[in-house]
């Protein structure tokens, strides 16, 4: 995620940041459910449009980091050095997502992640746009030759490799074994 420069872009990002904080540190204390947009809109001393106009519902609050996680998969794509092959790159890119996801810290959000039907439907419909996005920047890369079918699919095993890859118990381990199958599938891939 790059650091805004100007003054305003800077107060627009530590905004957001309050609000994404005061948000999470409700929703643990309290629980997702109990708390209201209003609530969190006053605790981060923020009118409700405000909160809204960086956040596009409730959900949203708890993956704070969506967007950022969206950019940085079809970064790997679009921004690897010439030649470098295009698994490797979002193998990086996967293993950074999920380190940030595995942090300290980190399990209470994702037991209450699992505890919402309303967050688990935000997660599964937000991971369908990732691998979207994903799937239409790998079909965009010059060095590609595979059909959208296979761009496709790949881009839903990377998403898969992320949120396998972040409930194992060796998180890495994991990556790097679901990758071993991806980079195996994408050579079969592109194979006539």
């Amino acid at each position: 995620m790059t650091v805004p420069t100007g003054r305003r872009e800077r107060k627009k990002a530590a905004t957001r940041q309050k609000i994404a904080d005061t948000a999470l540190r409700l929703f643990l204390e309290r629980g997702y459910d109990e708390v209201g947009i209003r609530e969190v809109a006053a605790e981060a001393d923020v009118a409700v449009t405000t909160l809204f106009s960086h956040f596009a519902s409730k959900e949203a609050l708890v993956f704070e980091q969506d967007t950022a996680f969206e950019q940085g998969l079809t970064r790997a794509v679009a921004e690897r050095s010439p030649g470098e092959p295009l698994i490797p790159a979002l193998r990086r890119e996967v293993h950074a997502m999920v380190r940030h996801c595995t942090a300290d810290g980190a399990a209470p959000i994702w037991r209450m992640i699992d505890e919402s039907p309303a967050l688990r439907e935000y997660e599964d419909s937000m991971r369908l746009r990732h691998a979207e996005s994903l799937a239409a920047a790998i079909a965009a890369d010059p060095e590609s030759s595979r059909s959208a079918t296979a761009c496709r699919t790949i881009a839903r095993f990377v998403i898969d490799a992320y949120a396998i890859g972040r409930e194992a118990a060796d998180p890495e381990a994991a990556v790097d074994e679901i990758f071993r199958m991806i980079e195996a599938a994408w050579e079969v891939g592109g194979r006539p």
